[in-house]
């Protein structure tokens, strides 16, 4: 069974990047046609997909973050990081990790990440 656990400072200052790792155990993040994707759902909104990378490595990111957000993975530690840059209050979020073959078949527990100052 695959597991995800994100991984992440839950207080980030405003301007900073946010910065989380998902750690992946149970499957490989190189498994092929498998993809890993970040979402994230502020307090009393709907979930929000970040982006994804998939099993080759290549990262699509959503249109609206783009210009703020990177995603990379480790394979050595199986583990993919989201990064997220010059943050601001409006970041407040729970952050999820998720993958399997449509990207969202496993999920983390997820963490919360405050932007505050």
């Amino acid at each position: 069974q695959v597991q995800l656990q994100e991984s992440g400072p839950g207080l980030v200052k405003p301007s900073q990047t946010l910065s989380l790792t998902c750690i992946v155990s149970g499957g490989s993040i190189t498994t092929n046609l498998y993809y890993w994707t970040w979402i994230r759902q502020p307090p009393g909104k709907g979930l929000e997909c970040i982006g994804y990378i998939e099993f080759t490595g290549i990262s699509y990111l959503s249109p609206s973050l783009k210009s703020r957000t990177s995603i990379s993975r480790d394979t050595s530690k199986n583990q993919f990081t989201l990064q997220l840059s010059s943050v601001t209050p409006e970041d407040t979020a729970v952050y999820y990790c998720a993958g399997g073959e449509t990207g969202l078949d496993y999920w983390g527990k997820g963490t919360l990440v405050t932007v505050s100052s």
